[in-house]
């Protein structure tokens, strides 16, 4: 069965970083796109970035663009983001997602902090 773990999450000071990992299993990892997403208390859920089955295409949330870096690792079946100049704003709770034929799946998600 199609297995999605999000770890990496964790309290950091503003303008910290931390890198986010999810770990996919029960599918052929490199034939998806994978997406990041992330709902702040009170918000609803919001997708911060995707990355194409081959890596050839990301893109991403306008208020994360040029911090936020999405990559999949093929070798381990791992779907990465790197968040860099972190703000208080970013505090969300972090999922990994994919779609597979009309199913879309999701980790249970991981906590982001951003908190002096």
């Amino acid at each position: 069965q199609v297995q999605l773990v999000e770890s990496g999450g964790g309290l950091v000071q503003p303008g910290g970083s931390l890198r986010l990992s999810c770990a996919a299993s029960g599918f052929i990892f490199r034939n998806y796109g994978m997406y990041w997403h992330r709902q702040a208390p009170g918000k609803e859920r919001e997708q911060v970035a995707f990355i194409r089955s081959d890596s050839s295409v990301t893109n991403y949330a306008s208020s994360v663009a040029g911090r936020f870096t999405i990559s999949k690792d093929l070798a381990k079946n791992t779907v990465n983001l790197q968040m860099n100049s972190l703000k208080p704003e970013d505090t969300a709770v972090y999922y990994c997602k994919v779609i597979i034929g009309a199913i879309t799946y999701w980790g249970k998600g991981t906590l982001v902090t951003v908190s002096s």
